[in-house]
């Protein structure tokens, strides 16, 4: 196909259970998971990339990777380690052409999603219409400044934008995509 000029790392693993529940080899899977394979896969990658003096490398993190729940913590520390080896690598191809960015979604519609927020909602007596349970989540979950969960469209444009030339200024960032619920600064 010609080489890669764009790789997407947007494969990851996720087990809800809490810190009393997840054991270390939760921890070891989904640090395999989330951390090492997309490093394998930047290694594939980048010297092509250097070679044509030109690439995008588009981490897919999470808004947990800077702010945890307190579930989940082995998922937030993968994406935070994710948000870390970014940076990194941004410096360590510094002036090929190639810029490394990191997308943190927050709480997205997916079709996933909206079965797992149906189901944990059928004991909470949330009902089974998608908007009254969006609703409750905003709620009870994360709110944010928006009023509405992300599409997976919301962030498919914030990708290709990064992805496109138009974007060959940010190097290195961490771009939020959470409709505000993140409150940080950075």
């Amino acid at each position: 196909m010609g080489g890669i000029d764009i790789l997407v790392n947007n494969a990851g693993v996720y087990i809800n259970h809490d810190w009393f529940t997840a054991t270390a080899n939760d921890w070891l899977r989904l640090y395999a998971a989330n951390v090492v394979a997309p490093v394998k896969l930047v290694k594939a990658c980048v010297p092509a990339m250097k070679e044509n003096k030109w690439g995008r490398i588009i981490q897919i993190s999470s808004g947990e990777g800077t702010q945890p729940f307190a579930f989940m913590p082995d998922y937030a520390a993968t994406k935070a380690a994710m948000n870390n080896f970014s940076v990194s690598l941004s410096k360590a191809v510094s002036k090929t052409g190639i810029t490394v960015n990191t997308v943190s979604p927050g709480i997205i519609a997916t079709d996933t999603l909206k079965q797992f927020y149906t189901d944990f909602g059928k004991d909470k007596k949330w009902g089974n219409d998608w908007k009254n349970i969006e609703k409750k989540i905003l709620e009870t979950v994360l709110d944010n400044n928006t009023g509405r969960l992300g599409t997976p469209q919301d962030v498919a444009a914030l990708v290709c934008f990064v992805a496109s030339p138009l974007a060959g200024y940010i190097n290195g960032a961490n771009l939020r995509i959470d409709g505000g619920s993140t409150g940080s600064v950075n």
